[in-house]
């Protein structure tokens, strides 16, 4: 009998223990992402995820946000756009998130736009990987990063100060491609330069010999090329140009992870690649927030699953503002989130401001470029 009832005893508690757990998870403010977990970009999308993760976990440990956690639910959408939009519809359904945070992708972030869930929902996507024209100019994305049009700007200034004139771009498949073109020619032109060719690249061999082929036989033949792709298709770029014997500087927007490519590029052909950075170096403490981040890594220790990287230092960033938003939401609501967004005016991380002033998706103006030295070691 005194068995039985050890066992009944035992048994009410595992299930009093299961229920406070279930009413914990429920109870806290719930960030979706929906990111390639696997995949080619896997690297970018699990690194995002562990930055936001970093500095949810101070903020739970510090009691977390209107006295509830922060929870942060992903789903692997392996790339696809098409399980961008299933995945979201499942987690918007069984997770109830306040905010989707950290996508990845110009055909995905576009797929999700067009879905119209973000509207239906009444979401704020908060921080994303895209410099997709529409994605840029969406009023329910909130970018913490800065647009495509700031990190051209950057490349265009650099270029001047060194003496180029002549530049090509090289653009992955988009359907934007004119909107990035002019936007590309606009902005050199600004500094007397001029661009000479414009080429498309995508995943094909065939696709990426024939922009090879057009920049070798454009006259006069350009000095650099503006690389806009994903770091797939921007590995597989660099390596067929200089596999052809191209000698141009390379330059490339955020979309290329220089950790990825690093991995997959030998050192002859990182030699001299420049790319833009939309966040501090998680490398090197410049600034208060460099300092913390690094900090917060090293207090992880072994509970890091991926490498420090910028893709990890961009999601910890991202956190931070999620997280200003959800205290300035009283009480916090997916509606009252969105209009927080929009009240934050010169946030101040640590040296890096984010500002969501009218008529601008695009939160930060921060641009550095890495340059790959001899070595292959990133220099800035």
């Amino acid at each position: 009998m005194k068995t039985i009832r050890l066992r009944l005893a035992r048994t009410a508690l595992a299930f009093v223990c299961s229920t406070m757990a279930l009413a914990s998870q429920a109870s806290a403010w719930v960030v979706g992402q929906v990111a390639p977990m696997s995949g080619a970009n896997a690297t970018q999308g699990r690194a995002y995820a562990q930055g936001m993760r970093l500095y949810f976990d101070q903020v739970n440990k510090a009691g977390g946000i209107q006295g509830q956690p922060v929870q942060l639910v992903t789903e692997d959408d392996v790339g696809h756009p098409d399980e961008t939009v299933a995945k979201t519809r499942k987690l918007i359904d069984e997770a109830k998130p306040v905010v989707l945070a950290g996508y990845f992708g110009n055909r995905n972030l576009v797929a999700l736009l067009d879905s119209k869930l973000l509207d239906q929902s009444q979401l704020a996507l908060v921080g994303y990987q895209s410099t997709d024209t529409r994605v840029l100019n969406a009023p329910m994305a909130f970018g913490t990063r800065a647009g495509l049009a700031e990190e051209v700007a950057k490349v265009a200034s650099h270029l001047a100060t060194v003496g180029i004139t002549r530049l090509a771009l090289v653009h992955e498949e988009r359907p934007d491609a004119k909107a990035v073109t002019d936007l590309v020619s606009s902005a050199v032109g600004a500094h007397k330069a001029k661009l000479v060719a414009s080429a498309t690249v995508g995943s094909g061999k065939g696709l990426m010999d024939k922009a090879v082929e057009l920049l070798q036989k454009t006259q006069p033949a350009p000095q650099a090329l503006l690389l806009v792709a994903s770091s797939p298709v921007t590995s597989a770029f660099v390596e067929t140009y200089r596999m052809a014997g191209g000698k141009a500087q390379i330059y490339a927007t955020s979309e290329a992870d220089i950790e990825q490519l690093a991995k997959r590029l030998p050192v002859e052909f990182m030699n001299g690649l420049s790319i833009a950075q939309v966040v501090p170096s998680p490398y090197k403490v410049t600034m208060r927030l460099n300092k913390e981040f690094r900090d917060a890594a090293a207090a992880a220790g072994k509970s890091l699953t991926v490498p420090v990287s910028y893709a990890m230092m961009e999601g910890y960033v991202n956190a931070r503002v999620i997280a200003e938003a959800m205290r300035r939401s009283q009480p916090l609501s997916r509606e009252k989130f969105a209009a927080a967004l929009r009240s934050i005016d010169a946030l101040d991380l640590g040296g890096y401001w984010v500002s969501f002033r009218a008529g601008s998706q695009s939160g930060s103006k921060f641009v550095d470029l890495s340059i790959v030295n001899a070595s292959g070691r990133v220099t800035q």
